[in-house]
C-alpha cells in the first residue's frame, strides 16, 4: 500500500529533523523494493544541499546508486578527489551509475576528457546534450572506453525533443550510443512515456522517472503518478525492453530543491508499489 504524503508527513516528522543526524537512516537499499532494477537519484533533485549531504539524504532514502550533476562531482575532479567521491558512497551503500547532462561538440580533446573522468570514477553512463557534429567523435570514444553516451531530452523546443528525434540522431551510430529517457519532458512534449520507452528499446540506457501535471512546455513538476505517468507501466516496458542492469535508472525531482526529502521519500514509495505490481 502506497504511503499517503499526509500520513509520511504527520508520522515521520521526527525522522524528516533526523535525517542529518550521523547513524540515523530510513533505509538501505532492498532489492525487494525494486525487483529486477537498481533505482537511484538524480543527485540534482538535491541540488539544494552540499554533495556530502545529498549523498547522506541519498544513502537514507535507500538509494542504490547517484546520477550526479556537475554541481555535486564536477568533471574536472582531480583523482584524488575522485577516489574520495567513490568511497564516500561506497560507505553509504550506493555506487555511480550516471553522470550528467553533459554537452559534447566536436572537440574530440574536450569530449575524451569527460570519458577520462567518467572511466576513472567507474561511470558507465554519461547522460548528454550533443550536438550533431559531435557525433563522429562520440563513435571513437565509447569504443575506444566503453562507456554509453545516453541522449537526454529536454522537452518542446530542444533538439531532441521526441523519441523519434533521438532514435534519428543515433541510428547510423555505435550501438553504444542512445537515449536517457526523461519521462516527465516527454510528457511536456505530449508523448507517452511507456510507449517512449518500448520504441527506444536497444538503445535505453537511463531513465529519469518524472512527473508532470500538464502535457504541455510549461507545467508544474508532481508526485510520481498524479500526473501523467503511469508508474507501473513504465516498470513493465522497462522489463519488456530488458532495460541493462547496469542502465542508470533515476529519479529525477526538480521542485522544491531546499527541502524535498518527504516528496522524494513518497516518489520512491509510489515507485517501489509500481515495480512490485508490474513484477507480479
Amino acid at each position: 500500500m502506497t504511503l499517503s504524503r499526509r500520513r509520511f508527513l504527520a508520522t515521520t516528522s521526527a525522522a524528516v529533523a533526523a535525517c542529518a543526524l550521523p547513524g540515523r537512516a530510513w533505509a538501505t537499499y532492498d532489492q525487494s523494493r525494486f525487483p529486477g532494477f537498481k533505482v537511484g537519484l538524480q543527485s540534482y533533485s538535491l541540488r539544494g544541499f552540499d554533495v556530502d549531504k545529498a549523498i547522506k539524504v541519498a544513502g537514507e532514502l535507500g538509494s542504490a546508486h547517484l546520477e550526479f550533476f556537475s554541481g555535486h562531482f564536477p568533471l574536472n575532479a582531480s583523482d584524488e578527489q575522485i577516489a574520495a567521491m567513490k568511497k564516500k558512497m561506497s560507505d553509504q551503500g550506493m555506487v555511480i551509475l550516471g553522470h550528467g547532462v553533459n554537452g559534447f561538440s566536436k572537440n574530440h580533446e574536450a569530449n575524451e576528457k569527460v570519458f577520462k573522468f567518467a572511466k576513472a570514477a567507474g561511470i558507465k553512463n554519461i547522460s548528454a546534450d550533443p550536438s550533431p557534429d559531435s557525433f563522429d567523435s562520440l563513435d571513437k570514444l565509447v569504443d575506444k572506453y566503453d562507456i554509453r553516451i545516453a541522449i537526454h531530452n529536454h522537452g518542446p523546443s530542444h533538439r531532441y525533443n521526441t523519441a523519434l528525434d533521438v532514435l534519428n540522431a543515433v541510428k547510423a551510430h555505435d550501438p553504444r550510443i542512445g537515449a536517457c529517457a526523461d519521462l516527465g519532458h516527454f510528457i511536456r512534449s505530449g508523448e507517452d512515456p511507456v510507449e517512449v520507452i518500448r520504441l527506444l528499446k536497444g538503445r535505453l540506457f537511463g531513465i529519469h522517472l518524472k512527473d508532470f501535471a500538464e502535457q504541455k512546455e510549461r507545467t508544474k513538476g508532481v508526485i510520481l503518478g498524479k500526473g501523467h505517468l503511469d508508474t507501473v507501466g513504465v516498470f513493465r516496458a522497462l522489463r519488456q525492453v530488458e532495460f541493462p542492469a547496469d542502465g542508470c535508472l533515476s529519479l529525477e525531482y526538480e521542485e522544491n530543491p531546499q527541502d524535498p526529502v518527504a516528496d522524494i521519500h513518497e516518489c520512491l514509495e509510489i515507485a517501489s508499489d509500481a515495480c512490485k505490481t508490474a513484477a507480479s
